[in-house]
């Protein structure tokens, strides 16, 4: 005796549970899973990032001087008078070791807040604040502008500010434990 399956008969996927309707909840889940996470390597990057530039600044001895070769000092004078915004450069050359050694404790503080998801929008918008500063300074004059990189970091920081830091994060932790109280 043969056995066939016929259109909605035993076995057959009519939505109540066979292989079609558990691939259809298997894929909803991916998807709420992928919607929940889809920021997650975008913040591993930034934060990476944001935290080895800042090492990278205070580990150099020759860019945190006032002045000499590959000094910050220098550096700001030489991007003055390009830069859309001179009075911040004039401001950073009163005091350019402190102003390298603020940007590079930022650019730690920023990447450590970014990666571990503590206080998440307030470190992205620190990213963006800090991106935005070296786009109107040191990339500025960047020819054409998409060879400069702090306007595209600008712009990689923004989803980050409206989203906040997603699970996994300590903020999300943070609210989980708070409603349980």
């Amino acid at each position: 005796m043969a056995h066939t399956r016929r259109q909605g008969g035993a076995g057959a996927d009519t939505g109540g549970g066979g292989l079609l309707s558990r691939w259809r909840g298997w894929w909803q889940r991916a998807r709420e899973l992928g919607v929940r996470h889809a920021l997650l390597p975008l913040r591993i990057f930034l934060g990476v990032t944001f935290v080895y530039a800042g090492l990278d600044k205070l580990d150099d001895k020759a860019f945190l001087a006032a002045s000499g070769t590959g000094s910050i000092g220098e550096l700001m004078r030489g991007i003055r008078d390009g830069s859309a915004v001179p009075w911040l450069v004039d401001r950073a050359l009163e005091n350019p070791v402190a102003f390298g050694e603020a940007i590079a404790w930022g650019e730690i503080a920023v990447g450590v807040g970014t990666l571990v998801g503590l206080l998440g929008r307030l470190a992205a918008l620190g990213g963006a604040l800090i991106s935005l500063s070296l786009w109107l300074t040191v990339s500025w004059q960047t020819e054409p502008y998409y060879y400069g990189n702090d306007l595209a970091y600008l712009m990689a920081w923004l989803p980050l500010v409206l989203a906040g830091a997603a699970a996994p994060s300590l903020d999300a932790l943070i609210a989980r434990r708070r409603r349980r109280v």
